[in-house]
């Protein structure tokens, strides 16, 4: 078969061959306070047409080890040790541990022999270059192919990724682009060489499931199509229960456990895999410490909200464009419930939980909130100063816990600040702020830190504790544990159910993982496309959904269990279009 260079490749080969083999790979970083050893020791083997999972938790060295290959580790990372041994078609072999990284030989081997994918793409595509111009340029540095060629190719490219358009499409900007279609030209990118080799760190993590399932469904089949080996780095166990061929588990740097799919998931040897594997599974039902609801009082009841945006387009004649985030949205939320609000990304649930505290004005509607003093009170019709109360009974947990925290201010500050904001005295908020670190798990000690030096889980606790300290009635939570790995997801959620259960609180929990929300909420209101479609009890709504929509969700949703795969088969939901 001849290349796109004009060379012949030996395409003899045979599936399940070794590809890339990792032998002993140690990469340290040092820092002022010693050598942290990112990636110690580590062996592991990636197939041609096979998929290897390497699963672990944020710091346990996966993305290092993936940069390790490609010699890309940032500064003052170094490969210290090992081989990273690539096979070539023509049966030759290259250690790339040897090979400088700046050399000709280490580019010529970067996105020909072996790409990479991110897994926050619009971080990793330039902003202010054409989609069609980023993925050209891999041809330009690797082929001999004219202009003419590369445009042909870089449409082939995009039809393979199933971008509608593709014309059109190469002449956008990536800001022009949708979540899953900046991934999608990422895919596109990667394979423009048809490389032996395909790294995906965590590119789905972002997704909502259903973009998920087709992002991975599009790599399975981009594979066999191309039969390339595939590293996929991840640390959803269900994800790798989807697609995995082997399995590599690392912990703290080190790989504690590897081999067949099947073995990992059925016959666990290390304790750290069995926690993983037993907690994706935990998230496959309701919370045990989660009772039988029992209606109360409404506290909350939305009607008709609906929000509009309004945008001007065009330099000389001027273009009103609007869009309907929200489209007449209808609720009630009880005393004590938790109500999940779940969707895809864009389908206006964030939007809906910031028109309640009126972060977002809404366009129509009301929200009537049932105050301690009795009667209801309509909080979009309220000024700053009416709104000053509503912030201290309604309060909200955001999704990000780094960029949510102001990383000037101490946790002592952070937490205290709506209670400044009362009038409380000094002595008071601080006596407050140990009682809510206990609350939330965090030693009174870490007062006087800065949120830098915490963890992802210990700042979610942090921001939990500021949304408690002027004790609330509802908890507005906008995909509090979606930033966080599963176990530290199970632990806050484990969290948030204990908190509800002393201070009875209500919570409306905004997520795009329907699997989370069974297993934390009461009811359920799903919502596509600025509508809820379907409302009703979490059990109900899981178990026979409904609407089409729903049923979608619930089936995109990976299983941890690889005898039992359903991603192939899961349903698609298509809006029904009247001819004109």
């Amino acid at each position: 078969m001849t290349a796109m260079d004009g060379t012949l490749q030996d395409k003899s080969p045979n599936a399940a061959d070794p590809v890339l083999e990792v032998r002993g790979l140690s990469t340290h970083f040092a820092l002022r306070q010693g050598v942290l050893k990112a990636v110690e020791n580590i062996s592991f083997t990636v197939k041609r047409g096979k998929t290897l999972c390497i699963v672990g938790e944020s710091g346990s060295g996966k993305s290092v080890a993936a940069r390790s290959i490609l010699q890309i580790v940032p500064s003052p990372g170094k490969i210290v040790s090992g081989q990273m041994v690539l096979h070539r078609r023509r049966g030759s072999t290259i250690d790339l541990a040897a090979l400088d990284p700046r050399s000709a030989k280490m580019r010529a081997v970067r996105g020909a022999r072996i790409s990479m994918i991110f897994q926050e793409p619009m971080s990793s595509l330039s902003p202010v270059h054409k989609i069609g111009f980023q993925i050209e340029e891999s041809l330009v540095l690797h082929t001999n192919l004219d202009k003419p060629a590369r445009r042909k190719r870089v449409l082939e490219l995009l039809r393979q990724v199933e971008i509608s358009e593709p014309e059109a499409a190469a002449d956008r900007y990536p800001f022009e682009y949708s979540g899953g279609m900046r991934q999608r030209a990422m895919i596109a990118m990667a394979l423009a060489c048809e490389p032996d080799v395909l790294i995906a760190d965590e590119p789905t993590t972002a997704l909502d499931v259903t973009t998920q399932a087709e992002i991975l469904d599009l790599i399975a089949r981009l594979q066999a199509d191309h039969g390339m080996g595939v590293m996929f780095i991840t640390h959803d166990m269900g994800v790798v229960a989807e697609i995995a061929d082997e399995v590599c588990v690392m912990f703290r740097g080190k790989v504690v456990e590897q081999g067949p799919v099947d073995n990992i998931f059925h016959a666990p040897e290390h304790p750290y895999t069995r926690m993983l594997i037993g907690t994706a599974r935990k998230l496959e039902a309701r919370a045990e410490a989660k009772p039988p609801f029992r209606a109360g009082a409404s506290i909350l009841m939305v009607e008709g909200l609906t929000k509009t945006f309004e945008k001007r387009t065009g330099f000389i004649r001027k273009t009103t464009v609007r869009t309907e985030a929200v489209k007449s949205a209808s609720f009630t939320l009880r005393d004590g419930e938790t109500l999940g609000i779940v969707g895809e990304s864009g389908s206006g649930k964030t939007t809906l939980g910031q028109m309640i505290l009126r972060t977002v004005e809404p366009t129509a509607g009301k929200v009537l909130y049932h105050g301690r003093a009795g009667g209801a009170v309509d909080v979009t019709a309220l000024n700053r100063e009416g709104m000053r109360d509503i912030y201290g009974d309604i309060r909200m947990v955001f999704q990000d816990p780094h960029n949510s925290l102001n990383p000037r201010m101490t946790v002592e500050q952070i937490i205290a600040e709506p209670l400044r904001n009362s009038g409380w005295s000094s002595s008071d908020s601080h006596a407050r702020v140990k009682e809510l670190l206990d609350l939330v798990g965090l030693p009174a000690q870490v007062m006087e830190r800065y949120p830098h030096a915490f963890s992802g889980g210990q700042r979610q606790r942090i921001g939990i504790a500021r949304a408690l300290a002027p004790e609330p009635r509802i908890i507005v939570a906008d995909e509090a544990t979606s930033a966080l790995d599963v176990s530290l997801r199970a632990q806050v959620l484990e969290l948030l159910l204990s908190i509800q259960k002393r201070m009875s609180l209500s919570f409306l929990f905004i997520s795009h993982d329907i699997s989370v929300i069974r297993y934390f909420c009461d009811r359920v209101a799903v919502m596509r496309q600025g509508e809820i479609v379907e409302i009703g009890e979490v059990d109900q709504v899981c178990t026979t959904p409904q609407h089409g929509y729903t049923k979608a969700l619930l089936s995109a949703v990976p299983h941890p269990n690889p005898r039992a795969r359903r991603l192939a088969t899961r349903h698609r939901y298509k809006t029904e279009r009247t001819e004109t």
